[in-house]
């Protein structure tokens, strides 16, 4: 299921869980779960990003020796 999720789509998610905890209006095993599945978004959102950087990167190419 994660992995069909954009980037956008897991940090709403991942907002929607730490909004629930910072409100502290659920009980520990929800606040468990909400912390267990926080990190799953969290995952998916670095692995989009590196992803992403991994495609933009500029790598130097080494200088043909002019002499």
């Amino acid at each position: 299921m994660t992995e069909e999720l954009t980037y956008e789509q897991a940090l709403e998610k991942l907002d929607e869980k730490l909004k629930l905890l910072e409100d502290g209006d659920i009980g520990l095993e929800d606040a468990l779960k909400a912390v267990d599945e926080a990190r799953i978004y969290l995952k998916v959102c670095t692995d989009r990003l590196e992803v992403a950087r991994k495609k933009i990167e500029v790598r130097a190419e080494p200088e043909a020796n002019s002499e």
